[in-house]
């Protein structure tokens, strides 16, 4: 069974530095021979969670919108990648909802004690983040790589990567940076294969 790479543009700025680096990760796992889908949140109709503790005793959310989509897939896949612009310190709203809502999962597996999976998944899973943040600030990814290790471990997924740039701003910037896109393959086409990290 190939490998399923699920590649999650968080970037309410359709052609952004972020959405152009998701592209590159896709096609770098799809030249590497895995089965890809690239998914733009801003295209999604996705509520906050209410922490209303409907999950904690169903499982499930009760809000029935598009990210009963995301929860098929994020079972499904073997691979995701989150990219994400860095707002204000951290995720960009779009990709914070989305996180959030993964509560049901939490609640699945450390409230009601039941198994994500229904099977062993036939490839390593593995999650990694990439992002773009304007600041010169050493500490700009700091907040969202601790969120990252919750939401990947969430999801029964190993924290694999991150391909973080800063300085990265105004729309395409991300081009003129000496090796952004180079990485961004190179990332993708890690993933696309079976598991092994980068030095």
């Amino acid at each position: 069974m190939s490998i399923k790479v699920l590649v999650i543009s968080s970037s309410p700025r359709a052609g952004g530095n972020t959405d152009l680096l998701a592209d590159e990760v896709r096609r770098g796992a799809a030249e590497a021979g895995a089965d890809t889908e690239k998914i733009m949140l801003r295209h999604m109709d996705i509520s906050p969670c209410m922490e209303c503790g409907f999950c904690a005793r169903k499982g499930k959310c009760r809000i029935e919108d598009d990210m009963y989509v995301l929860y098929d897939k994020f079972l499904e896949y073997h691979r995701l990648v989150l990219a994400a612009p860095i707002y204000f310190m951290a995720h960009c709203a779009q990709a914070k909802i989305m996180i959030d809502r993964c509560q049901a999962f939490w609640s699945r597996k450390y409230v009601l004690k039941q198994p994500l999976l229904e099977k062993e998944p036939e490839h390593d899973r593995i999650g990694a983040f990439v992002s773009c943040g304007g600041t010169k600030g050493e500490k700009v990814f700091a907040g969202a790589k601790v969120t990252m290790k919750y939401f990947f471990d969430v999801l029964a997924m190993e924290y694999g990567e991150n391909l973080l740039f800063n300085r990265i701003d105004d729309k395409g910037d991300v081009l003129e940076h000496p090796t952004g896109m180079k990485d961004a393959f190179e990332l993708g086409t890690r993933i696309g294969q079976p598991w092994k990290k980068s030095n």
